[in-house]
């Protein structure tokens, strides 16, 4: 496989893009508007200058991945001749399903197709196509270009030599695979987020502030970043969206989201990318500061 199709050039998709195209392979980079286009290519680059600062890129190494990257507005003519197609949108079942009619319809019929889904079934997303055996997930951890673990999930038909492959590419990426079965929020979310949603569960019952709970997950269990400050990076929109895919997958009361986790999202305190969630955040500064309706 060499021939790559980025779906959605938002956080993920451009890291995904960044990564294949710093990897050697050619990028068709695809989104809505050629506005968010350009500004994940400016990303890439700003990404690509912070790894040449620490002497893991070179100018010239920068720059023949750029070149390896083509952008699209036409999702027909930025699948034409790719090996392998990777839905990044939005975290939204509808969005994905009409996304793979799409990919189905317009990719070559060997080309295998794959989802960045953090939550979503590979199976029900598998099942619109007309290839299930050849749908795959492939689920990068934020930021892509960093972060070594691929969640590799196979949906119920996907076939061993699919699955092979796409352990094999992401070993390729200087990735560390990790194979897991088709199963709400797969491994990484069904662990973490009601780690999250406890959190916040305990903030919304008062049995501590904001800064003491990241205190004491951080230097009592040694994760690097509390689990308040994780839900504002990851998104609580997004949060709250793989509760609810656990929550109904499996009908279990443990997973239901916090109402204030809820009521966070309605009032569009969504985490770093909104300004506020728990913390506050202002553009330039890398001060963290709890948000003022948390202060004591």
């Amino acid at each position: 496989m060499k021939n790559i199709a980025v779906i959605g050039s938002g956080t993920m998709g451009n890291g995904i893009a960044h990564v294949f195209a710093q990897n050697g392979y050619q990028v068709s980079l695809i989104d809505l508007k050629q506005e968010y286009l350009d500004k994940a290519i400016d990303k890439i680059a700003k990404n690509m200058d912070r790894q040449i600062s620490k002497g893991i890129l070179s100018e010239d190494e920068k720059g023949a991945a750029l070149d390896r990257i083509f952008t699209f507005t036409d999702l027909e003519k930025g699948l034409t001749s790719v090996d392998l197609a990777i839905e990044a949108a939005t975290e939204n079942l509808e969005i994905k399903l009409d996304l793979f009619r799409k990919m189905d319809q317009h990719a070559p019929k060997e080309a295998i197709l794959a989802t960045n889904t953090s939550s979503i079934s590979i199976t029900k997303i598998a099942a619109v196509t007309q290839r299930p055996t050849q749908v795959i997930g492939m689920h990068f951890m934020n930021p892509v270009p960093v972060m070594k673990l691929v969640e590799v999930i196979r949906g119920y038909a996907t076939s061993d030599e699919v699955t092979e492959s796409v352990m094999n590419l992401s070993k390729d990426l200087d990735k560390s695979p990790v194979e897991v079965n088709d199963y709400p929020g797969f491994v990484a979310n069904r662990i973490l987020m009601p780690m999250i949603n406890e959190a916040i569960y305990s903030l919304f019952e008062g049995v501590a502030g904001v800064e003491e709970i990241d205190t004491v997950m951080k230097l009592g269990m040694a994760h690097p970043m509390g689990p308040l400050q994780l839900a504002d990076f990851i998104g609580l929109d997004v949060c709250l969206s793989i509760l609810k895919v656990l929550n109904d997958g499996f009908g279990n009361p443990k997973y239901a989201p916090c109402p204030l986790l809820v009521n966070m999202v309605e009032a569009g305190y969504k985490g770093a990318k909104t300004g506020e969630g728990f913390y506050k955040y202002t553009p330039g500064s890398k001060d963290l500061v709890v948000a003022s309706r948390f202060k004591k």
